[in-house]
């Protein structure tokens, strides 16, 4: 074969290609350019720190660049990268052991052979109907549990599957345990919860009568911020137990240290049948996912739930780093006292700003619904405030792909009461800028 008559030359530095490789995304990227980050600052070309109240969209349990990941990092790439999850290594293994040990009660099998949420969810509900027999999945109107295929079908919002064929059949979506907008219009003192009995009315005539599991996640990721009332978590767990239906747990949001526990399973003392995890349990952005089951729940063959990238060396020794600082003392007393601080000082700042209404969460999962002068949801205003934000060096996301009127706060668990007074002053200015 004749060798090419042109020789490519040295690639182009981002300066010379900058526009043209623009061009090129499947879809526009935001004009800011990220160079480096540092705990829960991220900077962009202009030397600019912007506080990342959203933690690069909820995977940084540690922030930007911890030092002890890097190291890690570079400790673990020097000796093995990634090799297939068919075999043992020292960082899978000691996550394997890691993970058994902070689960929550009943939960003994750890999976990691999974690439992502959706995929570690979509193995959680094909070990539901393979151990069930049963088919249909009985999800909330405002889950987020995924981008794939079925996971889009599986998830809330018909703005999420409506440019796709429905592709995972015998899902039923029934409403969540969201309180300030209840769809039975009850009072929580009085509802007598509602939102989980009338789940037996879905089941009965809304489904085949053969449901293998309830997925959801018990603090919406996504979906606003919606936490359940006291005693939903358990009425559903219960609920489950008495009609053989499995209750699985996403906790790829609110797990490792997010809402203040280990789990949002231990903040609200409710251990279910299977949780899957991902996110921040790569530290600073390593990407990793998977599950935990109770033991009489394995048996399903490896090549039904396993992924190429699954079980990555890499990804597996960071996690247990992160684990080890997580379990630190005062790391999770740290996540909670700074979070009850940001939760008063936005309290005290909707006194002030009008269109802030109910701010709930626990921990550092916190969302503040924005609303117009009627009180009903103000989807338009909460997009304008999260982009005012970088005016005011701040990184804020909204519910619902901006679709919703949260405007949601979860920066980084490494953040200390300083910086939680810095983000609230920034919020401050932000809110009082934007009315």
């Amino acid at each position: 074969m004749s060798a090419p008559s042109v020789i490519p030359g040295p690639i182009p530095s981002d300066a010379e290609t900058a526009d043209d490789v623009v061009n090129h995304f499947y879809y526009p990227p935001d004009p800011f350019k990220a160079v480096r980050g540092e705990g829960v600052y991220l900077y962009g070309e202009d030397g600019k720190g912007y506080l990342d109240a959203s933690s690069g969209t909820f995977n940084l349990t540690l922030g930007y660049s911890h030092p002890e990941v890097v190291a890690t990092i570079r400790e673990q790439a020097a000796e093995l990268i990634h090799v297939t999850s068919k075999f043992q290594s020292r960082a899978v293994n000691s996550l394997v052991g890691a993970l058994s040990e902070v689960a929550p009660a009943g939960l003994t099998r750890v999976h990691l052979k999974s690439s992502s949420g959706s995929d570690a969810n979509e193995a959680a509900i094909k070990i539901a109907q393979h151990h069930t027999g049963n088919p249909d999945v009985i999800s909330l109107f405002r889950g987020h549990l995924g981008q794939t295929m079925a996971m889009i079908n599986a998830s809330g919002a018909a703005f999420r599957r409506a440019p796709f064929p429905a592709q995972l059949p015998g899902v039923v979506h029934v409403p969540d345990p969201y309180c300030v907008r209840c769809f039975y219009k009850q009072e929580r003192e009085t509802c007598g919860l509602l939102c989980v009995e009338r789940i037996n009315d879905f089941i009965d005539f809304a489904s085949s009568g053969r449901v293998a599991a309830v997925i959801l996640e018990p603090i919406s990721g996504n979906g606003g911020n919606v936490v359940p009332p006291d005693g939903y978590l358990e009425a559903l767990r219960a609920l489950c137990d008495e009609r053989g239906i499995l209750l699985i747990f996403d906790e790829i949001q609110t797990g490792f240290g997010r809402t203040g526990q280990m789990f949002a399973s231990d903040t609200f003392g409710v251990s279910p049948h299977m949780l899957t995890f991902g996110k921040g349990l790569g530290g600073s952005g390593m990407p990793i996912a998977g599950l935990l089951t109770e033991e009489r729940l394995t048996g399903l063959e490896g090549h039904h739930i396993n992924s190429t990238f699954g079980a990555n060396v890499l990804a597996s020794s960071v996690a247990v780093k992160t684990l080890e600082i997580i379990r630190r003392p005062g790391f999770l007393e740290n996540v909670r006292a700074v979070g009850a601080h940001v939760m008063d000082r936005l309290g005290e700042m909707a006194g002030r700003y009008g269109f802030i209404g109910d701010i709930r969460g626990r921990g550092l999962m916190i969302g503040m619904e924005i609303n117009d002068a009627d009180g009903n949801p103000d989807a338009p205003f909460t997009n304008h405030l999260a982009s005012l934000g970088m005016d005011h060096g701040l990184l804020l996301r909204t519910s619902l792909y901006g679709f919703g009127n949260v405007l949601k706060v979860r920066p980084p668990l490494v953040m200390t009461m300083e910086e939680a007074d810095v983000m609230c002053d920034r919020l401050d200015r932000l809110f009082g800028d934007a009315r």
